[in-house]
């Protein structure tokens, strides 16, 4: 078993390039030229003609209708075309079990009649396929005519099936096949495959072999589409996606993707646009990378705790504590005595503090010893009042100015 059947778990190796009718991908366009081709032999048509590019299915093709009449047929199948038309007859004597009398293609002719008589009267039909037809000279298409004239009232004796590449069609479109034109029961083209069907063809061969679409990854089946976007054969089509299941089993990888097709397309030589979608996919790659790192930061910065603001200091706070700051850069205060009085000299204060020291030095309200004479001040303007009064009443004087009047005479001596 190869290789990568193992690491991707297939049983079988999904895309080589043989004619297996187990792999016949029996959907779209196939699937109508072989109920087509089909219809024609099991109706006794006669000359039936398909035509594709290299490696567009033919061969498979033929091995599904040989499949189909696998019980009730005789086949006949040539690689390629012989060299005349007579080398075509003695070939198809042989197959047929004949051994000619002669070598003339009139001999030739009548035996292989005869032996196809016998063919249809044991209810089977005897079909030649013919392979690379398209290298067929003028002869041997002349030959095939003459054959195809092999008839038994309106029924065909022998059916014959064409295969070939586009230059069959030009030579069939040609002024002197005219003849050879007119006697074509069915005429098939086996075109490119678009990217639908491509993607359809590739998922019915991983289905066959034992795996699922999921081992091509989105990314490898958009490289694929890449590499047809302008149609591709199915032998191309196989080709590419072994050899990119190949790359993706030597990388170890658990699907294939876009860099695994690329890599096929290289070691084929395949010249395709699935470079440029390498370098998109390494852009929007290193873009995200980008934008992981930037989504990192913001979470770390989400994480950290907020930085603790500084608690506003009351005003009175700050004062006194722009007074300590002050009073321990200060010199200290000098005070000297004088005379029982105590006289603070403060260098260096601010304004304020010089302001209440002078207040102090005008109103010594802490000395103790004014309050006694401060009062007896008061008794004594209270009791001249008193006086005035009492002087007043005894003297009968007119108003208080004319009591002032009259205590100032007697001061005077002016009785």
């Amino acid at each position: 078993m190869h290789m990568y059947t193992e690491h991707f778990n297939l049983n079988l190796l999904p895309f080589e390039n043989v004619p297996d009718p187990l792999f016949f991908y029996d959907y779209g366009s196939r699937a109508h030229i072989r109920k087509q081709i089909y219809g024609a032999l099991q109706n006794n048509r006669g000359l039936i003609v398909v035509i594709g590019p290299i490696g567009s299915g033919k061969t498979t093709l033929s091995q599904m209708i040989k499949f189909d009449f696998s019980e009730s047929i005789k086949l006949i199948w040539m690689g390629e075309p012989p060299a005349n038309s007579a080398d075509l007859y003695l070939f198809l004597a042989q197959e047929l079990g004949l051994q000619p009398s002669s070598p003339e293609k009139t001999f030739v002719m009548r035996d292989i009649r005869n032996a196809l008589l016998k063919i249809n009267a044991e209810g089977k039909k005897c079909l030649v396929i013919l392979d690379e037809s398209h290298l067929m000279s003028d002869d041997v298409i002349n030959g095939i005519r003459l054959l195809n004239n092999l008839e038994e009232g309106s029924i065909k004796l022998i059916q014959l099936l064409l295969l070939g590449q586009e230059e069959l069609m030009d030579k069939i479109n040609s002024l002197d096949m005219e003849p050879f034109k007119q006697r074509i029961a069915a005429l098939e083209v086996l075109g490119k495959m678009n990217v639908d069907t491509m993607i359809k063809y590739v998922t019915h061969r991983l289905q066959v072999a034992g795996g699922t679409p999921d081992l091509i990854s989105d990314t490898g089946w958009e490289a694929l589409s890449i590499a047809f976007s302008t149609g591709g054969t199915p032998r191309t089509i196989n080709s590419l996606c072994d050899k990119s299941f190949s790359v993706a089993c030597e990388r170890e990888k658990p699907a294939v993707d876009a860099r695994d097709v690329y890599e096929a397309t290289q070691r084929m030589r395949l010249t395709t646009d699935v470079f440029h979608y390498i370098c998109l996919l390494n852009t929007q790659e290193r873009e995200r990378e980008k934008e992981i790192e930037r989504e990192k930061e913001r979470e770390t910065k989400n994480r950290e705790p907020p930085p603790i603001a500084d608690k506003p200091v009351p005003e009175t706070v700050d004062k006194a504590a722009q007074k300590k700051a002050e009073t321990e850069q200060a010199p200290p205060p000098i005070i000297q005595k004088k005379e029982e009085k105590s006289w603070e000299m403060v260098y260096e204060m601010p304004d304020i503090s010089r302001i209440r020291m002078g207040a102090a030095e005008l109103f010594p309200a802490e000395r103790e010893d004014l309050k006694t004479p401060v009062t007896l001040l008061l008794l004594s303007i209270l009791a001249f009042m008193v006086s005035v009064l009492f002087f007043c009443q005894r003297t009968e004087s007119t108003g208080f100015v004319g009591c002032l009047m009259d205590l100032f005479n007697v001061l005077m001596g002016n009785p």
